[in-house]
């Protein structure tokens, strides 16, 4: 079944995890941290919550912390894909995953 014949819900090509875990983000073009909240996670990107907001295309290495005491839960480099504001006056941050990093 193509992408085209699933119900309209059924879009993506990953299933959304919600996890709110601590998220950092060292942007690509610069040294600057980003410290924010993992609102989801899917095998395609993961939506994060900050008090800063990214441009569209931006790239970044993120790094998801468990709430377990593990080892970081995910590293990956990133591109930011889309930028929202949500009603605490943060962002809410599309990232798409463009490769998983050790």
């Amino acid at each position: 079944m193509g992408i085209n014949d699933k119900p309209y819900s059924e879009k993506r090509d990953f299933i959304r995890m919600k996890i709110g875990a601590p998220l950092n983000a060292k942007l690509a073009a610069s040294s600057d941290i980003i410290e924010g909240l993992c609102l989801d996670l899917s095998g395609g990107g993961l939506q994060v919550e900050t008090k800063k907001s990214l441009e569209v295309g931006t790239e970044a290495e993120v790094e998801v912390s468990s709430d377990h005491g593990h080892s970081p839960t995910l590293k990956a480099k990133t591109r930011v894909a889309r930028v929202t504001t949500n009603e605490a006056g943060g962002y809410v941050i599309g990232l798409e995953i463009l490769q998983i990093l050790p």
